[in-house]
C-alpha cells in the first residue's frame, strides 16, 4: 500500500472541518479566512511530499539525497569506483557492501560480483601430479593450488536509466575496473586472483609468481601484472 499524498486542497478541507460552526467562520471559496488557510496548506502538501520521498530515499536500491550518508557507513566511496562513478555504479556498490554477508566461498564471491552487476563464475585449478596428469592436460606448478580464476565478460556496460541516472552520469560506461578491486578486497587471503574476460579464454603454463596477478585477456594471452 503506497503512502498517502495529501494535497494542499485535502489539508484546507481537513482544517476547515475542525472549524467551528457559524456565521464568524465561512467556508466560502472566496472569504478572507479560506484565503488566509489557503495561504498555510502549500507547506502541508509539500512536507507529505517530503516525508513520502524518504520512505523511497531511505532504501539503498533507490536512494539518491541520503546516498552519501550510506556510503559513509560503508566505507565508501574507494578507489574502486574511479574519479567519476555514475550514480547507478555508486548505488551498485552500496547494495552490494550493504547485503554481502561475508565469507569466502565461491558462491558468495559470485553472489557479491552480482550484487555489483557483473555476471561471473571462477573456474580452480589443481597442480599436476605424477599418475594423475595426462598429456595435453596443463603442467601446473603447485602455486596453481591457489588460483581463482574469475570469468567476467570482455565488458560490462552500464547504462543510463530514467529514473535512476541524473544529469551528469554518462548514457553509457564500460569497463571492469569495479569488479577487479571490489574481488580483490574480499578475496581469500591466500587465493590468486586471474581476471578471465571475453570467454572462452584458458589458462597455460605452469608458472604463477605469488606476487604477481595474471589477467587472461581474450585470445588466451596471460600478461603478468604487479599486485
Amino acid at each position: 500500500m503506497l503512502a498517502p499524498n495529501y494535497k494542499a486542497a485535502d489539508f484546507l478541507a481537513a482544517m476547515q472541518a475542525l472549524l467551528p460552526r457559524g456565521r464568524v467562520w465561512p467556508r466560502d471559496p472566496d472569504s478572507v479566512q479560506t484565503k488566509t488557510l489557503s495561504g498555510l496548506t502549500p507547506c502541508y502538501e509539500r512536507q507529505t511530499a517530503r516525508a513520502n520521498y524518504l520512505l523511497v530515499d531511505a532504501f539503498p536500491s533507490t536512494t539518491y539525497e541520503l546516498l552519501p550518508e550510506w556510503e559513509e557507513t560503508l566505507g565508501l566511496p574507494d578507489p574502486c569506483a574511479g574519479p567519476a562513478p555514475s550514480l547507478a555504479q555508486r548505488r551498485a556498490q552500496v547494495i552490494a557492501r550493504f547485503t554481502a554477508v561475508g565469507g569466502a566461498s565461491i558462491p558468495q564471491i559470485v553472489a557479491f560480483a552480482a550484487s555489483l552487476g557483473y555476471a561471473i563464475s571462477i573456474t580452480q585449478f589443481v597442480p599436476a601430479r605424477v599418475g594423475q596428469l595426462r598429456a595435453g592436460q596443463a603442467d601446473n606448478g603447485v602455486a596453481w593450488a591457489f588460483a581463482w580464476q574469475i570469468n567476467a565478460p570482455a565488458n560490462t556496460i552500464v547504462r543510463a536509466r530514467a529514473g535512476s541516472s541524473v544529469a551528469g552520469d554518462p548514457l553509457a560506461s564500460w569497463g571492469n575496473s569495479v569488479l577487479e578491486c571490489e574481488i580483490r578486497a574480499v578475496m581469500p587471503a591466500h587465493t590468486v586472483p586471474i581476471f578471465s574476460y571475453g570467454g572462452g579464454a584458458t589458462v597455460a603454463g605452469s608458472v604463477l609468481t605469488s606476487d604477481g596477478t595474471m589477467v587472461i585477456t581474450s585470445d588466451g594471452t596471460p600478461v603478468v601484472t604487479a599486485s
